[in-house]
């Protein structure tokens, strides 16, 4: 690396413009249709994307150096994690609508279109409010230990659709269909254009994206204020959802202990905004936590919780036998 490259309005056009390639050619190409997602190609496809999400951190690597490039792998690290729990909440979406397995990809790929520009927008306006009022950094800390406690006693995910304000909102203003119409959205019902139950589906998951936003964005600004760095690390986990939620289908009801282990990150990276040296902290009040310190904290909590889990399911399957 021969010098910093400043990240310019065309880093950020190129790399949009590439993530809207792959997901057309994903939708164009690879699933043009209704199919199911198997295991094997789901396997495939989450290899892809995780693989996609290292060669950019190499290229963060060289281009802003290797402080840049683990703060771009940490943030990635931060969000997976969390959104391993938005993929519990969407299986109990999809259970609570009956959706088809064959539909539940391109609600997912739609799903996740719609969180790119929320999380976009979330991104951008958090970036001018830390870089104009510093100390809504120590709000974004206290928020999320708040949540971090909050998830830590909360009870088990459930969906309540007749509650949702956007569905209710959008059966006052638009017919509904009573079934599905295959794979759209929208649909003749009554001789007028109506949704479908589908299209309801769709709100539901991003208004539940919406919320798990509120959480995730602030907490990868606990490892950098770099707008571009929180972007690409929010979009490469969430491109990675879909295929990781039929990988991981099958078997989200066994990690029992993963709230607890993503209670504890939230209060941690909290902890960490609310403790980081900033210019308007006292310096007794101050303790730095590296970035490469936070990675191998958020990886091992993780990994515990993970392995805590798959442990315990184990011994009550040996115990049933």
């Amino acid at each position: 690396m021969l010098g910093l490259v400043e990240i310019t309005p065309w880093h950020w056009a190129g790399f949009i413009l590439a993530v809207i390639f792959f997901i057309a050619l994903d939708l164009g190409l690879f699933h043009r249709g209704s199919s199911v997602i198997k295991f094997k190609e789901a396997i495939v496809w989450s290899t892809i994307w995780f693989t996609l999400a290292l060669a950019f951190a190499g290229l963060m690597l060289y281009w802003r150096g290797h402080e840049e490039a683990v703060q771009f792998v940490t943030g990635y690290l931060i969000e997976l994690s969390l959104s391993l729990d938005n993929l519990l909440v969407i299986a109990v979406i999809f259970s609570t609508f009956r959706v088809p397995a064959e539909f539940q990809y391109r609600v997912l790929v739609w799903g996740i279109l719609g969180a790119l520009v929320m999380r976009g927008a979330m991104i951008i306006g958090g970036a001018a409010l830390i870089q104009r009022f510093e100390w809504v950094l120590y709000f974004f800390g206290a928020f999320l230990v708040f949540a971090g406690i909050k998830m830590l006693f909360a009870g088990k995910d459930h969906v309540e659709p007749e509650k949702n304000l956007v569905v209710r909102l959008a059966r006052k203003l638009f017919p509904v269909a009573p079934a599905l119409a295959g794979n759209k959205f929208l649909t003749r019902f009554n001789g007028k254009n109506a949704l479908t139950p589908l299209a309801l589906v769709l709100l539901v998951i991003e208004t539940t994206d919406l919320l798990f936003a509120v959480d995730s964005v602030p907490a990868v600004f606990s490892v950098t204020r770099n707008a571009f760095i929180v972007f690409t690390s929010n979009v490469f986990a969430i491109l990675g959802l879909r295929s990781l939620y039929f990988l991981l289908a099958g078997a989200l009801g066994l990690f029992r202990y993963l709230k607890i282990g993503l209670s504890i990150v939230l209060v941690f990276i909290g902890g960490k905004m609310l403790l980081d040296p900033h210019e308007t902290a006292a310096k007794w009040y101050q303790l730095e936590i590296s970035t490469g310190v936070s990675l191998l904290v958020v990886a091992a909590i993780i990994s515990i919780s993970i392995a805590l889990s798959v442990t315990a399911a184990r011994r009550e399957k040996e115990f049933a036998k």
